[in-house]
């Protein structure tokens, strides 16, 4: 338990007297510059004092001048008041006169300065209404923000879904159209060798030529029609993958009719 527990009474807690051992330095410190501080501002007031004291002398000697110039003022002024009496008199009458305008000028602006009191007031109303609704819209435009950056989330997340999904339907649209004209293609090469094994005969080719030529047209028609129906379906699902719209429609097939 040495040294862990705290020394009383200098002691409330561990640490106390560190923290008091710093405490007295930084304000020894303080005092320091606060007595280098005091010396400066002494040396400058004391060159200000020598100072004052010459221009104390100065107007010392001015006054003494000034003293004779008043002995001549007041005997001039002895002259002028007799004059400024009789302005004083009418001064009077004037200053009576601007007292009155006076008032009504206080009047006046008693009534402009409660005018002003009442418009600032109103004025501090509208101001505090518009900063509670300046808030109010901020707070709503932050969360309508984060609406808005979920809602693009989601969207692309839905666009995405929606482009798989219309590349999936054409796929399939695609897939079964080429299984009906494969099949039908299966079909027709089928009755095309049935129709060139019996015409192997030689009574029997005269008559069916006109018959395998015919399916032999047709064959060639339904495999040009399924390379177009394949070739207009991948156009549209690049289409879609690319961001096209309103590509969702199943390619035109022409009826090939079957001999």
């Amino acid at each position: 338990e040495t040294n862990t527990l705290p020394f009383h009474p200098f002691e409330n807690q561990q640490g106390d007297i560190l923290r008091m051992e710093k405490e007295h330095q930084v304000l020894k410190g303080q005092l320091r510059e606060a007595e280098e501080k005091f010396e400066q501002l002494q040396s400058r007031s004391s060159e200000e004092i020598g100072a004052l004291e010459e221009l104390l002398k100065k107007s010392v000697e001015e006054t003494e001048v000034s003293q004779n110039e008043l002995d001549w003022f007041h005997q001039d002024s002895e002259t002028q008041m007799k004059k400024w009496q009789q302005e004083k008199k009418e001064n009077r009458e004037n200053l009576k006169a601007l007292k009155g305008t006076a008032k009504k000028h206080s009047d006046t602006n008693e009534r402009y300065v409660k005018s002003i009191d009442e418009k600032e007031k109103q004025y501090n109303e509208c101001l505090n209404t518009f900063l509670e609704t300046s808030n109010k819209f901020a707070n709503e435009k932050g969360k309508l923000e984060e609406l808005i950056k979920k809602s693009q989330g989601d969207s692309q997340e839905c666009e995405k879904r929606a482009v798989k999904a219309e590349v999936s339907v054409l796929q399939t649209w695609k897939e079964t159209e080429m299984w009906k004209l494969q099949g039908t293609i299966a079909k027709a090469e089928g009755n095309l060798r049935m129709l060139k094994a019996l015409s192997s005969s030689a009574s029997a080719a005269p008559v069916l030529k006109s018959q395998i030529d015919s399916w032999e047209i047709f064959i060639s028609n339904v495999k040009k029609q399924l390379e177009k129906v394949e070739a207009e379906y991948e156009e549209k699902i690049e289409l879609v993958k690319n961001g096209a719209r309103n590509c969702l429609s199943k390619v035109e097939i022409v009826d090939c009719p079957c001999p």
